[in-house]
């Protein structure tokens, strides 16, 4: 609720999750970790404190803030400055709602990750309470009304403008896509944020593109 007005607080509570979830299923002390999409570099920094080789790549200058630090390249994700294979784990927070085309974004994460390494991905998907991001809920009502409706009540213009900087995406092609892919095994499709049935609420078609809020993907290169 408060991430524009804090975003300290907001990211640095959710970069520690998210290495606790990845820590779940691969060890972070002496690994290397791409963040990519990361902005500020609140992941990246959770992931060097736990001892990774970690290191930001992120398309938008102003994203990246004021001191964004060693390790961080200015980088488009559909066609990362690495070479095959070279991470040990591949980290996209909240990214996929923002890129117009998911499914290269995708297969470049799997193509810089080692066979056997992991691939986490996270999206808040388009019909979450929480998919219009700073005009929710009420893109329920249509993304025009919403965004009007939020530069009434703040004065000022939205950061996210459909079609443009953010996209409509939903969890059932998303699941069909990542798991007819040969590519990568899916370990984990989840909410990332529930704490109770969070593997349950995403195996249900049309409830999940409500219920789910935030889809989390832990998918593992194949050999």
């Amino acid at each position: 609720m408060n991430e524009q007005q804090d975003p300290e607080h907001c990211y640095s509570l959710l970069a520690q999750d998210a290495a606790d979830q990845v820590e779940r299923h691969e060890r972070l002390d002496g690994k290397v970790v791409v963040d990519i999409g990361g902005g500020g570099g609140y992941f990246t920094e959770e992931f060097r404190r736990r001892g990774a080789q970690s290191y930001l790549f992120e398309p938008d200058v102003h994203e990246l803030g004021s001191g964004p630090g060693t390790g961080a390249v200015l980088a488009d994700g559909y066609l990362l400055p690495l070479a095959d294979g070279v991470a040990d784990v591949s980290f996209s927070s909240n990214v996929l709602e923002h890129v117009d085309d998911p499914q290269t974004f995708l297969s470049e994460m799997v193509r810089v990750t080692r066979p056997g390494g992991l691939i986490y991905v996270s999206f808040t998907n388009w019909y979450s309470p929480w998919g219009g991001h700073e005009w929710a809920p009420w893109h329920y009502l249509g993304a025009d009304r919403a965004v009007a409706r939020y530069q009434r009540r703040t004065g000022r213009p939205a950061k996210h403008t459909l079609g443009e900087n953010l996209h409509a995406i939903h969890i059932g092609p998303t699941l069909r896509q990542v798991r007819s892919r040969d590519d990568v095994t899916v370990v984990s499709a989840r909410s990332r944020y529930w704490p109770f049935l969070a593997g349950a609420v995403t195996k249900v078609p049309g409830l999940r593109e409500f219920a789910t809020w935030n889809l989390l993907l832990i998918l593992r290169r194949c050999p």
